[in-house]
């Protein structure tokens, strides 16, 4: 059987850097929280502005704030109160690599997004139980198929 890709970390390092958009872009994916995932039936998304994370590890570890911006080209998101002082006394944001967050809300205002996640979810999500909203099954099916025995 054939291998696919290398496992050689220069080799990993050149992927990333010269990646594609649409590759860096689900580069940039972080997982969701227990109760998103729970309502989404989906392990994770790719991070977009809007969105509000927590920060898991390093030195902002339990921070919680809204992505201001994400950083495709140096595979990087910014996010709200994540800040350190430059020697001119400005504030500057400190960037973070989307594996350290996790998504505790999601920013709905993109139709595509939710049409990912409709589909992934395989219907509309219902608010009281996480549930999805389907045809009924009760319902029998006219196949044309009869039984014999």
């Amino acid at each position: 059987m054939r291998k696919l890709g290398s496992v050689k970390p220069r080799k990993q390092r050149k992927l990333a850097y010269n990646a594609p958009a649409h590759i860096r872009h689900a580069m940039l994916a972080a997982p969701l929280s227990p109760e998103l995932r729970q309502k989404y039936n989906t392990r994770s998304l790719p991070v977009r502005r809007g969105d509000t994370v927590r920060i898991l590890r390093g030195d902002f570890a339990g921070t919680e704030g809204k992505v201001r911006n994400v950083d495709t080209k140096k595979l990087r998101l910014h996010i709200e109160g994540v800040t350190r002082e430059t020697a001119e006394g400005k504030s500057s944001f400190i960037p973070v690599h989307s594996s350290k967050v996790m998504i505790t809300k999601l920013n709905l205002d993109d139709k595509w997004r939710r049409e990912v996640l409709e589909s992934r979810f395989g219907g509309v999500p219902s608010e009281d139980k996480g549930s999805t909203v389907k045809d009924d099954v009760s319902k029998p099916v006219e196949t044309g198929i009869t039984k014999e025995a």
